[in-house]
Protein backbone atom coordinates (compact mmCIF):
# COMPACT_ATOMS: atom_id res chain seq x y z
CA UNK A 1 0.00 0.00 0.00
CA UNK A 2 1.74 3.14 -1.17
CA UNK A 3 -1.01 5.76 -0.91
CA UNK A 4 -0.12 6.83 2.61
CA UNK A 5 -0.37 10.51 3.38
CA UNK A 6 2.75 10.68 5.57
CA UNK A 7 6.09 9.50 4.13
CA UNK A 8 8.47 11.28 6.50
CA UNK A 9 8.22 11.79 10.25
CA UNK A 10 10.86 14.14 11.62
CA UNK A 11 11.30 14.71 15.34
CA UNK A 12 12.91 18.00 16.35
CA UNK A 13 15.57 18.25 19.01
CA UNK A 14 19.24 18.91 19.67
CA UNK A 15 21.91 16.22 19.18
CA UNK A 16 24.16 14.95 21.96
CA UNK A 17 23.79 13.31 25.35
CA UNK A 18 23.67 16.70 27.05
CA UNK A 19 20.25 17.38 25.49
CA UNK A 20 18.79 13.85 25.56
CA UNK A 21 16.15 14.31 28.22
CA UNK A 22 15.47 18.02 27.79
CA UNK A 23 12.00 19.36 27.00
CA UNK A 24 13.17 20.68 23.62
CA UNK A 25 13.90 17.09 22.55
CA UNK A 26 10.33 15.82 22.84
CA UNK A 27 10.32 15.31 19.06
CA UNK A 28 13.34 13.03 19.33
CA UNK A 29 11.64 11.07 22.11
CA UNK A 30 8.70 10.44 19.79
CA UNK A 31 10.61 9.16 16.76
CA UNK A 32 12.78 7.04 19.08
CA UNK A 33 9.57 5.43 20.35
CA UNK A 34 8.40 4.78 16.78
CA UNK A 35 11.76 3.22 15.89
CA UNK A 36 11.45 0.96 18.94
CA UNK A 37 7.91 -0.10 18.05
CA UNK A 38 8.59 -0.64 14.35
CA UNK A 39 12.07 -2.19 14.63
CA UNK A 40 13.99 0.68 13.12
CA UNK A 41 17.65 1.46 13.82
CA UNK A 42 18.81 5.02 13.34
CA UNK A 43 21.98 5.53 11.30
CA UNK A 44 23.84 8.78 10.77
CA UNK A 45 23.42 9.96 7.17
CA UNK A 46 25.63 12.97 6.54
CA UNK A 47 23.94 13.80 3.23
CA UNK A 48 20.71 14.32 5.18
CA UNK A 49 22.41 16.05 8.16
CA UNK A 50 20.69 13.66 10.52
CA UNK A 51 20.05 10.20 11.84
CA UNK A 52 17.39 8.33 9.91
CA UNK A 53 15.82 4.95 9.33
CA UNK A 54 13.08 3.48 7.19
CA UNK A 55 10.25 1.56 8.84
CA UNK A 56 6.96 0.06 7.73
CA UNK A 57 3.87 1.55 9.35
CA UNK A 58 0.39 0.44 8.30
CA UNK A 59 1.89 -1.31 5.29
CA UNK A 60 3.68 1.80 4.06
CA UNK A 61 7.35 2.76 4.01
CA UNK A 62 7.98 5.76 6.25
CA UNK A 63 11.23 7.60 6.93
CA UNK A 64 12.04 8.59 10.51
CA UNK A 65 14.47 11.47 10.92
CA UNK A 66 16.33 13.18 13.77
CA UNK A 67 18.25 16.21 12.45
CA UNK A 68 21.77 16.54 13.87
CA UNK A 69 21.96 20.22 12.91
CA UNK A 70 20.75 21.64 16.22
CA UNK A 71 17.23 23.00 16.48
CA UNK A 72 17.59 26.27 14.59
CA UNK A 73 18.76 24.48 11.40
CA UNK A 74 16.25 21.61 11.51
CA UNK A 75 14.74 22.60 8.18
CA UNK A 76 17.98 21.94 6.30
CA UNK A 77 17.99 18.27 7.30
CA UNK A 78 14.29 17.80 6.51
CA UNK A 79 14.73 19.49 3.13
CA UNK A 80 17.74 17.36 2.22
CA UNK A 81 15.92 14.08 2.88
CA UNK A 82 12.56 15.14 1.45
CA UNK A 83 14.17 16.56 -1.72
CA UNK A 84 16.23 13.40 -2.24
CA UNK A 85 13.20 11.13 -1.99
CA UNK A 86 10.80 13.64 -3.62
CA UNK A 87 8.50 13.86 -0.61
CA UNK A 88 6.27 16.95 -0.75
CA UNK A 89 5.80 19.00 2.41
CA UNK A 90 2.16 17.82 2.68
CA UNK A 91 3.49 14.28 3.30
CA UNK A 92 5.78 15.34 6.14
CA UNK A 93 4.92 15.17 9.84
CA UNK A 94 7.06 17.32 12.13
CA UNK A 95 6.95 16.41 15.83
CA UNK A 96 8.04 19.15 18.22
CA UNK A 97 7.78 20.50 21.76
CA UNK A 98 5.10 23.12 22.37
CA UNK A 99 5.31 25.72 25.15
CA UNK A 100 1.72 26.87 24.82
CA UNK A 101 0.08 23.60 25.88
CA UNK A 102 0.44 21.65 29.11
CA UNK A 103 2.62 18.55 29.52
CA UNK A 104 0.62 15.50 28.49
CA UNK A 105 -1.43 17.42 25.91
CA UNK A 106 -1.13 16.85 22.16
CA UNK A 107 -2.27 18.79 19.12
CA UNK A 108 -2.20 17.61 15.51
CA UNK A 109 -2.58 20.21 12.78
CA UNK A 110 -1.60 21.10 9.24
CA UNK A 111 0.09 24.36 8.35
CA UNK A 112 0.11 27.50 10.45
CA UNK A 113 2.73 29.86 11.83
CA UNK A 114 5.97 28.97 13.60
CA UNK A 115 4.95 30.59 16.89
CA UNK A 116 8.53 31.67 17.59
CA UNK A 117 9.78 28.06 17.62
CA UNK A 118 13.28 28.14 16.11
CA UNK A 119 12.98 24.70 14.55
CA UNK A 120 9.69 25.57 12.85
CA UNK A 121 11.03 28.95 11.76
CA UNK A 122 13.82 27.20 9.82
CA UNK A 123 11.39 24.63 8.41
CA UNK A 124 9.20 27.46 7.08
CA UNK A 125 12.24 28.94 5.36
CA UNK A 126 13.32 25.58 3.87
CA UNK A 127 10.11 23.73 2.93
CA UNK A 128 7.27 26.20 3.46
CA UNK A 129 4.51 25.77 6.02
CA UNK A 130 2.24 23.14 4.45
CA UNK A 131 3.52 20.25 6.54
CA UNK A 132 1.69 18.37 9.28
CA UNK A 133 2.80 18.91 12.83
CA UNK A 134 2.30 17.04 16.05
CA UNK A 135 2.72 19.42 18.98
CA UNK A 136 3.83 17.78 22.22
CA UNK A 137 2.95 19.94 25.21
CA UNK A 138 5.79 20.80 27.59
CA UNK A 139 4.16 23.69 29.47
CA UNK A 140 5.45 27.23 29.90
CA UNK A 141 7.77 28.57 32.64
CA UNK A 142 5.54 31.62 33.05
CA UNK A 143 7.90 34.33 31.83
CA UNK A 144 9.43 34.90 28.40
CA UNK A 145 12.93 35.44 29.82
CA UNK A 146 12.87 31.95 31.34
CA UNK A 147 11.99 30.08 28.14
CA UNK A 148 15.52 29.39 26.85
CA UNK A 149 16.67 27.75 30.09
CA UNK A 150 13.34 25.99 30.50
CA UNK A 151 13.29 24.21 27.13
CA UNK A 152 16.92 23.14 27.51
CA UNK A 153 16.41 21.63 30.96
CA UNK A 154 14.94 18.32 32.01
CA UNK A 155 11.27 18.35 33.02
CA UNK A 156 10.15 17.51 36.53
CA UNK A 157 9.40 13.86 37.25
CA UNK A 158 5.66 14.54 37.01
CA UNK A 159 5.95 16.52 33.76
CA UNK A 160 8.26 13.92 32.22
CA UNK A 161 5.72 11.20 33.00
CA UNK A 162 2.99 13.26 31.34
CA UNK A 163 5.12 13.93 28.24
CA UNK A 164 5.98 10.23 27.96
CA UNK A 165 2.31 9.31 28.37
CA UNK A 166 1.37 11.66 25.55
CA UNK A 167 4.13 10.25 23.33
CA UNK A 168 2.83 6.72 23.92
CA UNK A 169 -0.68 7.88 23.10
CA UNK A 170 0.45 9.52 19.85
CA UNK A 171 2.51 6.45 18.90
CA UNK A 172 -0.62 4.33 19.40
CA UNK A 173 -2.34 6.50 16.76
CA UNK A 174 0.51 6.70 14.23
CA UNK A 175 -1.05 4.25 11.78
CA UNK A 176 -4.09 6.50 11.42
CA UNK A 177 -1.80 9.47 10.83
CA UNK A 178 0.26 7.65 8.19
CA UNK A 179 -2.93 6.57 6.41
CA UNK A 180 -4.33 10.10 6.49
CA UNK A 181 -7.23 9.56 8.88
CA UNK A 182 -6.36 12.89 10.43
CA UNK A 183 -9.75 14.03 11.75
CA UNK A 184 -10.32 10.80 13.64
CA UNK A 185 -6.80 10.92 15.11
CA UNK A 186 -7.22 14.56 16.09
CA UNK A 187 -10.43 13.75 17.94
CA UNK A 188 -8.76 10.88 19.78
CA UNK A 189 -5.55 12.72 20.65
CA UNK A 190 -7.20 15.96 21.64
CA UNK A 191 -9.67 14.15 23.89
CA UNK A 192 -7.42 11.51 25.45
CA UNK A 193 -4.39 13.72 25.96
CA UNK A 194 -6.52 16.19 27.91
CA UNK A 195 -7.79 13.52 30.28
CA UNK A 196 -4.50 13.30 32.16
Amino acid sequence: MSDSVIKLIAGLGNPGVKYDKTRHNAGFWFVDELARRYSGTFKLETKFSGECCKVEIAGSAVWLLKPTTFMNRSGMSVKQLSSFFKIPSEQILIVHDELDIAPGTLRLKSGGGHGGHNGLRDLHAQIGKDYWRLRVGIGHPGAANKVADYVLSRPSVADEAEIERSIDLAADEIEGIVLGDMQKVMNTLHTKSNEG
